[in-house]
């Protein structure tokens, strides 16, 4: 799978699009498989996390269990590897409910990775014609033809971003 999250804006939590306000988040790892029906609105098919062994992490507002984007990664040679990464339905494009959740989820990889022992580091495949968008608005390197990484030092910063020092 290739990565094409729109990162609309890298904010210090999620910023509710209307009225600007900013809203806590809290994220967990679902317990459970990912369901067709639960996101038959949504762009990928998130079974594919199912089959391949990644964890599906889900973002949430605090006191909501709505979710707000979804990312599938796994611990694989030393970093996070990211399968899938996506804002809810309500959240795409311009119109979305709330910004900043494409960041958000990049920086829950990283978190994760850091947990994990690898320094924050966060590898995923780019669709091609986003390289350059990822090295500027997550600091995204390329590793090898649409390979891309998030080392450690523009891990931190994105983290920091997110979650506070």
């Amino acid at each position: 799978m290739k990565i094409d999250i729109i990162i609309d804006k890298l904010t210090n939590c999620l910023n509710e699009r209307i009225s600007g306000k900013v809203v806590n988040t809290n994220y967990k790892k679902r317990n459970s498989k990912v369901s067709r029906t639960e996101t038959k609105n949504w762009k990928f098919d998130w079974t594919i996390a199912n089959k391949d062994d990644y964890d599906v992490y889900e973002l949430f507002v605090d006191g909501s269990d709505i979710v707000q984007g979804r990312i599938a990664l796994k611990i694989d040679g030393g970093v996070a590897d990211v399968k899938l990464v996506e804002s809810a339905p309500h959240n795409f494009g311009n119109k979305g409910k709330y910004e900043g959740v494409g960041g958000h989820l990049f920086a829950i990889a990283c978190k994760i990775s850091l947990e994990a022992g690898c320094d924050g580091v966060v590898a995923f495949t780019s669709k091609t014609g986003l390289i350059n968008y990822y090295q500027e608005k997550i600091g995204a390197e390329v590793f090898q033809g649409q390979r891309m990484i998030i080392w450690e030092a523009n891990a931190n910063k994105l983290m920091e971003q997110y979650f506070g020092k």
